[in-house]
């Protein structure tokens, strides 16, 4: 008996830590996702700055002449 609730307790152990697992995975997933998102706002942001500026602003500078 006490053979088949260490076996039982060893099959929920395993299940509980592949929950776990496919959960982090998804957890990561979506991470990135979400800074995947973040950095192309954060384009565009930079994108319609530079074209709101007057010509010659917002481009990089050439401080080492």
């Amino acid at each position: 008996m006490s053979d088949a609730i260490s076996l039982a307790t060893s099959i929920v152990s395993m299940q509980a830590d592949s929950t776990r697992q496919a959960l982090s995975v998804e957890m990561l997933k979506q991470n990135a996702q979400a800074e995947q998102g973040l950095v192309a706002m954060l384009q565009q942001s930079v994108e319609q700055t530079q074209a709101t500026l007057p010509a010659g602003q917002g481009t990089l500078v050439d401080r080492t002449a």
